[in-house]
């Protein structure tokens, strides 16, 4: 399975590692096995610290257990992990060995307040995008909590399983045999979705101080990694606050209008900016969200969870997320019709009928995407024509199971209390109420700005973003903005990682002037 260059690259990585390990592949009959006891047994040929046998019950799909010592680690993948989630095996072998990287004490206590109440498993497609994130962080969590297990599983391997659990979407994280979770995720998002279905014991309240930066930097996207970086250029004390590096840069597959970068990907440049913010004197708090930020000369950070921090001086850099229709069923049905991401939940929806909500590039490209898949797609647009650009236009208009609504307004997403059956929508022109049935809803209708944690204080514009003038300055003193979360035109990396830079040489300018 695994080409020779692809093992060379392993040997580093896996080399010398701090315990041994031995992958357990069940026996089956399935026609894939083969490939499994392959794969582990490549795995195994890198390093004498990986050993592998066969043993346990009959599996109906391939399944493989990592142990460490010879004792379960409560990780498993049933299917074979190749695609995407090749990089979760490999991960999760880092993990439970010891040298991978692991969330910082505070977050780890926090984790160890979860109780164990039930399995979780992942189903996933290897083909998402999405879907390795919330397998290598739900991995992460039950590597850092002693009864906590977790198992990936591939979906197509199990199609009676999924159509009898009603999954329409993936990455789907089940505890025991209820759904709690469908879709993207972070880290801290999974982590606050096991507190909240699992329970939590009490945590030992932190000690009433507070940090002291000269600057906090919130957000660590583009804009927010460019801010960090130039404020400790610039010997200011920062730390850097992030619900995770990269942001919504990490959904983008190609970047290739990053001046400098013919072509990267959206994970690959989060990494990036992480490593680039790591080679400066700073403090990075990851997997944290800001509960409320207070005025005065020592602007006060309640983040989630109790941590306090103070500083002269906050940048605000926590851009933008997906927009939602906010119309009954869309929260009902999410991950049972209603999806976000058309690559990775598409083949869901063969020979299926399909909407795209959203007549932009991302809508368009969504249904361009679906056409090829899906038996028909209608796209609902509230304007009175498509905003996407002429090419795509073009492409979509010569699709021949693809209609187009425009000047409609969707108001309902209709189910049947188990998935989606319809969409409920209004010509805006006439009023009239009409209906689609439908076995699926993608909803592709641009972004919304990660600024209500702000509530009144600092001027927002109706659409939530925060208005800044010409070097950054939001309309409280000492409270800068930079990125998407602001007013400042054409959302763009390059344009973000620039205001950055330029709200931290205004932070130090002012600061330096005493202003």
């Amino acid at each position: 399975m695994l080409d020779a260059a692809l093992l060379d690259q392993l040997r580093p990585l896996l080399a010398e590692l701090p315990f041994p390990l031995t992958l357990v592949v069940r026996p089956s009959s399935h026609e894939r096995q083969q490939d499994m006891v392959m794969l582990a047994r490549q795995l195994a040929g890198v390093t004498p610290a990986i050993d592998t046998r066969i043993e346990g019950a009959e599996a109906v799909v391939p399944t493989l257990d990592i142990l460490r010592n010879d004792t379960p680690t409560g990780l498993t993948f049933r299917g074979v992990p190749g695609g995407h989630e090749f990089t979760s095996l490999v991960l999760a072998l880092l993990l439970v060995s010891g040298k991978g990287r692991l969330p910082d004490a505070r977050t780890a206590a926090r984790i160890s307040q979860l109780r164990a109440t039930a399995p979780l498993r992942t189903y996933v497609s290897l083909d998402c995008t999405n879907c390795p994130d919330v397998v290598q962080a739900l991995n992460t969590l039950a590597t850092l909590h002693p009864h906590l297990t977790h198992e990936m599983v591939d979906g197509a391997l199990v199609p009676d399983e999924v159509a009898r659990l009603g999954i329409k979407g993936v990455p789907a994280v089940f505890a025991g045999e209820r759904l709690i979770h469908s879709g993207r995720a972070t880290f801290l998002d999974l982590l606050s979705t096991l507190e909240q279905h699992l329970g939590t014991d009490a945590i030992a309240e932190p000690e009433d101080v507070a940090e002291r930066y000269d600057v906090v930097v919130i957000g660590g996207g583009p804009a927010g990694a460019s801010a960090a970086i130039y404020t400790a250029r610039k010997g200011l004390r920062t730390a850097l606050v992030a619900e995770r590096f990269g942001g919504q840069v990490r959904e983008t597959m190609g970047i290739e209008n990053l001046i400098g970068t013919p072509r990267t990907e959206g994970k690959r440049l989060a990494a990036d900016l992480e490593a680039h913010v790591r080679n400066y004197d700073i403090t990075l708090l990851e997997h944290r969200r800001v509960a409320s930020l207070t005025r005065g000369e020592h602007k006060e950070i309640l983040l989630e969870g109790g941590e306090r921090l103070q500083a002269g001086s906050v940048i605000v850099a926590t851009g933008a997320k997906w927009r939602e229709l906010e119309v009954p069923g869309e929260k009902e049905y999410l991950g049972r019709g209603v999806a976000f991401c058309p690559h990775c939940d598409g083949p869901f929806y063969k020979d299926r009928r399909v909407a795209v909500v959203g007549g932009g590039n991302s809508g368009v490209e969504a249904a361009l995407d679906l056409s090829g898949i899906v038996r028909h797609v209608t796209v609902m647009e509230f304007s009175d024509s498509l905003r996407a650009d002429a090419v795509l236009l073009s492409k979509l208009q010569a699709k021949g199971n693809v209609t187009i609504l425009n000047g409609v307004r969707t108001t309902a997403i209709l189910g049947d209390g188990e998935k989606v059956t319809g969409l409920a929508y209004e010509d805006r022109a006439t009023g009239d109420k009409r209906s689609l049935e439908l076995d699926g809803v993608f909803v592709q209708i641009g972004l919304v700005p990660n600024s209500s944690f702000l509530g009144d204080l600092v001027e927002r514009n109706p659409r939530g973003e925060i208005l800044v003038d010409d070097k950054g300055r939001t309309s409280e003193p000492g409270i800068y903005a930079a990125g998407d979360v602001t007013t400042v035109p054409f959302k763009q990396i390059v344009i973000a990682m620039g205001e950055g830079a330029r709200v931290a040489l205004t932070t130090y300018e002012d600061l330096a002037l005493g202003a």
